[in-house]
């Protein structure tokens, strides 16, 4: 596994093996960094001009989970897996139920508005999502890692001739994939799209099995279609690193206003927040006692928050105090890395 350098002025520079980083942070010639999808770095005290490689991500989408690998032309550099985000279509339905309960109760009742949307270019919110998650996650990995190309498999729906409500429901799919290629190609990347057929002659050209198993959390799952999606452009020969970064995002609550049931005597209390006593939630902190966790929801009047465990996302205390907590970045995903069964455990875990 390679390790992401950044110099003084954050600029991005080759990554480096973990003995050099290793040595780097004891002399005291770099310091830890932790970015938003909790991917170890080392960030350098003094500054160096680049001298960056071809280095190619591998973006494998999915319906649950999504596949993404780093490589050179030789070495691995990062290979991940996430899981999609698939709550916003419930979450959009729920907050329609809410605004027609609170409408029905409200004695002077507003017409309901005309779409403003009606004549526009329109993206579902749930396909929206879904999409933007790879995003998110390109967009992070650029920021540590000199990244200059990308390459996507290409996702086709099945439609059928005279079926128009069978390929109507396809369409936010077609809508989608769209949006996200012309977002790439806007960041500045060369962008490169295989077929699904492509990816296979690639499998079999490299010499790579997939598991049939697409939830296990292992490299075979998802993370060897992307690689040799990347490899394929890179010109690589095999997977030096097979260990993977596992990937949840993080679920805030920002539009609830309160509960759905309310409290004893018709209270509702209120629900749903982005800061805990001026801690931003998904703030990564070492904890006195528990060590590296993430702030999730606070306690009223105690000045007190809860933190969760970085990895399995369990909550450790509700009632943390602030001024136990020391701030090492914020997060956007929960991560935990899982090496290969064959390499060992990697630095950063």
């Amino acid at each position: 596994m390679r390790i992401p350098v950044l110099d003084k002025d954050r600029k991005v520079l080759m990554p480096t093996t973990p003995a050099k980083a290793r040595l780097l942070l004891k002399t005291g010639k770099a310091r830890p960094y932790w970015n938003k999808l909790g991917i170890f770095c080392v960030i350098l005290t003094y500054s160096i001009k680049p001298n960056n490689q071809t280095i190619v991500m591998g973006i494998d989408p999915g319906s649950k989970f999504e596949g993404y690998s780093v490589t050179g032309t030789k070495e691995t550099v990062l290979n991940g897996m996430s899981e999609a985000v698939t709550h916003v279509k419930k979450a959009i339905e729920q907050r329609r139920g809410m605004r027609k309960a609170r409408r029905h109760r409200n004695c002077r009742r507003r017409k309901c508005r005309s779409n403003h949307l009606s004549g526009r270019n329109f993206l579902p919110p749930s396909t929206r999502a879904r999409w933007a998650a790879k995003l998110r996650i390109l967009e992070q990995i650029r920021k540590v890692i000199p990244i200059t190309n990308v390459v996507v498999e290409d996702v086709k729906a099945v439609t059928k001739k005279g079926k128009r409500r069978w390929n109507r429901n396809f369409s936010p799919l077609e809508v989608g994939k769209k949006w996200f290629y012309n977002q790439i190609r806007s960041m500045g990347f060369k962008l490169t799209i295989f077929g699904g057929y492509v990816t296979k002659k690639l499998r079999d050209f490299f010499h790579q099995k997939k598991t049939p198993q697409k939830s296990k959390k292992t490299f075979e799952s998802h993370g060897v279609d992307a690689w040799v999606l990347a490899a394929g452009v890179a010109g690589a020969i095999e997977p030096t690193e097979k260990g993977i970064y596992y990937w949840i995002p993080l679920r805030f609550h920002r539009r609830q206003l309160h509960y759905l049931q309310p409290s004893k005597g018709g209270i509702r209390k209120p629900y749903g927040s982005t800061r805990s006593y001026g801690l931003k939630r998904g703030t990564l902190v070492n904890h006195v006692k528990y060590g590296r966790t993430y702030v999730g929801g606070m306690q009223q009047n105690v000045e007190r928050v809860s933190v969760v465990e970085a990895r399995t996302g369990i909550r450790l205390t509700q009632y943390a105090k602030i001024h136990d907590l020391r701030v090492l970045t914020t997060i956007a995903w929960r991560t935990q890395f899982i090496p290969s069964f064959s390499e060992g455990v990697s630095l950063c875990r």
